[in-house]
């Protein structure tokens, strides 16, 4: 006889078996709630201390008149409309500043592209060159690197005697207002490692049948570079085009030292962030300088959210190839 037969069934007045309960796992989260905002503690005094705080702070001031040395008076929107209706240098550094992250960026993530995928093949000593690519980048936006750059490009400097030496002659670039923005952008495109590292990241991860196939095929580089690299690496161009506009639009130091620190020749150089800090802090206006900070806020996040909802006609995820 089997052992399903051997065993009585249960009674009809016998209560059911007894199951044993795990707790449930909400109730394990929640008993541990208050260590972690005993943890997030720091991070939120900081937060809330440091840039929350601030931030409103900011927004009342951008509202009224303050000097740094007298209580702030309200005046409304006074300090907008002098923004778009008065102040002639201020839309010069949007000018300025639009240039710059118009011309910058796309050189920026090219030349990090090509890079990228010159060092993805195999070239002897790939490593070295790797790391010699990606050190301007670990100066950033330092004065030093400034300083040096702005040096290399005034009048008698290594620039000018290159270019001479193959018969163009071209002035001083950080004295002439047609050349010196330009010399700000180069700065910007030399350091273009952080962008390549990401892009060399990125290029690894292609299966390398998808080009074998191509080739197969016939597809020329051009073909396969266009249909098959441009494709798979959208979602990290995607990232390092984010990226590196926000960090354009906040350009400062380079400027600053190579426009000589009052934004160069006719204002060549008056970048936005520069201006912003010569309102605030040279000529006292932290009201007006509070207003300029929300507008470029305001810039930033709206060029943000166009670049994410236009991500859907250009960015193409594995789940969507």
């Amino acid at each position: 006889m089997s052992l399903l037969q051997e065993t009585p069934p249960p009674s009809a007045g016998a209560p059911p078996p007894a199951r044993s309960r795990r707790p449930r796992a909400a109730g394990r989260s929640r008993s541990h709630q208050p260590q972690a905002y005993v943890f997030l503690t720091p991070w939120l005094i900081g937060a809330i201390g440091l840039t929350v705080g601030p931030m409103i702070v900011s927004l009342y001031l951008s509202f009224t008149e303050y000097d740094l040395f007298s209580e702030p008076r309200w005046i409304g929107l006074d300090n907008y409309v002098r923004m778009f209706t008065e102040d002639e240098r201020y839309l010069r550094s949007v000018q300025v500043t639009l240039v710059y992250v118009l011309v910058a960026v796309p050189l920026k993530m090219i030349v990090s592209l090509l890079v990228a995928m010159a060092l993805n093949t195999k070239v002897a000593s790939s490593g070295f060159y790797r790391a010699a690519f990606y050190a301007p980048s670990l100066l950033g936006a330092s004065v030093a690197a400034a300083l040096v750059w702005r040096a290399m490009f005034a009048e008698g400097g290594t620039v000018n005697e290159l270019l001479d030496s193959i018969g163009l002659e071209t002035p001083s670039w950080v004295d002439d207002p047609g050349y010196t923005i330009w010399a700000i952008i180069l700065l910007a495109v030399w350091q273009f490692g952080a962008p390549m590292v990401i892009f060399l990241a990125g290029l690894k991860q292609i299966p390398r049948e998808l080009y074998e196939a191509a080739e197969v095929d016939g597809a020329s580089a051009v073909r396969r570079f266009w249909h098959i690299t441009l494709p798979m690496l959208s979602p990290v161009i995607f990232f390092n085009l984010v990226l590196e506009a926000i960090h354009a639009f906040q350009v400062f130091t380079p400027a600053f030292v190579i426009g000589g620190g009052r934004g160069g020749p006719a204002d060549s150089a008056l970048v936005y962030t520069l201006y912003l800090y010569q309102a605030g802090f040279e000529d006292f206006e932290m009201g007006y300088a509070s207003a300029m900070a929300w507008v470029l806020l305001v810039v930033i996040a709206i060029i943000t959210a166009v670049i994410f909802r236009s991500a859907k006609l250009w960015v193409f995820y594995g789940d969507r190839a």
